[in-house]
């Protein structure tokens, strides 16, 4: 027997998106973003941006804060469906 579930999953491409569209509003530059978090280099940001990597959670929570939103305005997600294969058990007397 099979049953259909639709599981949410981050869509790391529209979440970058998001995140740059959020931060150019805000009127910050990558380099901004790089300092107020210390990174050496910029590369962690530009990944965000472009979907590569998703921020942690901390990460996130930080971007909330500094962007003044909520960490669920900052992510993206998609429903993802998928396919259980159940078995059923005789059921015991």
């Amino acid at each position: 027997m099979e049953k259909t579930l639709l599981r949410p999953v981050i869509d790391q491409i529209a979440t970058g998106e998001k995140i740059k569209k959020i931060r150019k509003e805000q009127g910050l530059s990558v380099r901004d973003i790089q300092n107020i978090f210390g990174f050496d280099y910029p590369q962690a940001v530009y990944a965000w941006e472009q979907g590569r990597n998703v921020p942690t959670i901390d990460n996130l929570l930080v971007l909330s804060s500094l962007f003044k939103v909520q960490i669920s305005d900052l992510i993206v997600t998609r429903q993802v469906e998928i396919i259980l294969e159940t078995t059923d058990y005789p059921k015991s007397a």
